[in-house]
């Protein structure tokens, strides 16, 4: 089994109970799927869960060189030298980051509001960054983009591989084939096969 789940800000990728804290727990509630990978809590977007070590593995693993997606909304407007950074890799201090496609999009057609949104500041502007990369290490596009003086204010996974977000809003979930994570994004999502919210509040 293969679920791709849209994850709300704030929601902990883990199914046990936390006092006060949204987890997996409180919108999925099928047994024995775990997820494959992580994503921040302050983070949105596409989680894939799985039954399947075998398929957890080559989901999250990097060696596998699976694509990730994010947008990222930071401060100010990016220069070409801080893009050209990003694409060639960052030096974070602890590890260099491999290449990345990264370019300058508009805000995301259809992306819904965030919950709390973010904090509004009228004299500092924000942009939209696309970035793909084929590593996922902790808090790593946060740590990118504030390394070359861009502070990331929003993250949304987009895609992973050939699945995607399209149609899913945040909360919900949908079983997928197991097939569809392989290769390169797609850019559309693969046509869910059920789909189901659980309103923890």
């Amino acid at each position: 089994m293969l679920i791709a789940f849209n994850k709300p800000f704030g929601v902990i990728c883990k199914f046990r109970p936390e006092a006060g804290r949204r987890t997996l727990a409180d919108y999925i509630d099928v047994a024995n799927v775990y997820p494959a990978g992580r994503l921040d809590t302050d983070s949105e977007g596409l989680l894939l869960l799985t039954d399947d070590g075998a398929l957890q593995a080559r989901i999250a693993n990097p060696r596998h060189d699976l694509a990730k997606v994010y947008w990222a909304q930071v401060e100010h407007l990016p220069t070409e030298d801080a893009l050209a950074t990003l694409r060639r890799g960052v030096d974070l201090g602890d590890f260099v980051t491999r290449p990345a496609a990264v370019r300058l999009i508009d805000e995301p057609v259809d992306l819904w509001p965030r919950d709390p949104p973010i904090r509004y500041r009228a004299k500092i502007p924000t942009a939209w960054l696309e970035l793909t990369l084929r590593e996922g290490k902790n808090r790593q596009v946060r740590r990118m983009t504030a390394r070359v003086g861009f502070p990331t204010l929003r993250l949304v996974r987009a895609s992973i591989g050939q699945v995607g977000l399209d149609g899913l809003p945040p909360g919900e979930w949908c079983e997928i084939d197991a097939a569809a994570p392989l290769g390169e994004p797609a850019g559309v999502a693969t046509a869910p096969r059920a789909t189901n919210r659980r309103d923890p509040r």
